[in-house]
């Protein structure tokens, strides 16, 4: 599906990724990225549900942008097992220096969080 403000598309295994994610719990994450030739979010890899935080952190370039899906497991004061599903834009420091595509990542990242339907989100950055 193509995003009119940005020309670019998001690829159908995005949304059915998310959705196995979402659904199923068959992933802890999912991260995209932007395929540059065929202007388009794509997935790039797949956590397995046994993965944690760190891990995914790890699976993150230093110097390119992604985005991301993180399934967070943790337990409330009240002890009550609860998981919560997060859309992460993350931003390698050296390219927000780069405003031009700054800015379309961040139209993607709209364009993201509305195919994905998550409520929460987060933004990481790591310094260079």
């Amino acid at each position: 599906m193509a995003n009119a403000a940005s020309g670019m598309a998001v690829d159908d295994d995005c949304k059915r990724r998310f959705l196995e994610l979402k659904a199923k719990r068959t992933h802890r994450f999912i991260i995209y990225r932007i395929d540059e030739k065929k202007k388009m979010v794509v997935v790039e890899q797949v956590g397995k549900p046994v993965l944690g935080y760190d891990d995914f952190a790890a699976s993150l370039p230093a110097n390119e942008c992604r985005y991301a899906i993180f399934d967070y497991d943790f337990v409330t004061e009240e002890n009550c097992q609860k998981s919560k599903i997060f859309f992460i834009a993350w931003y390698a420091t050296s390219f927000l220096a780069a405003v031009q595509s700054t800015l379309a990542f961040e139209v993607l990242a709209t364009h993201g969080r509305s195919c994905m339907m998550c409520v929460n989100e987060g933004l990481l950055t790591r310094r260079a």
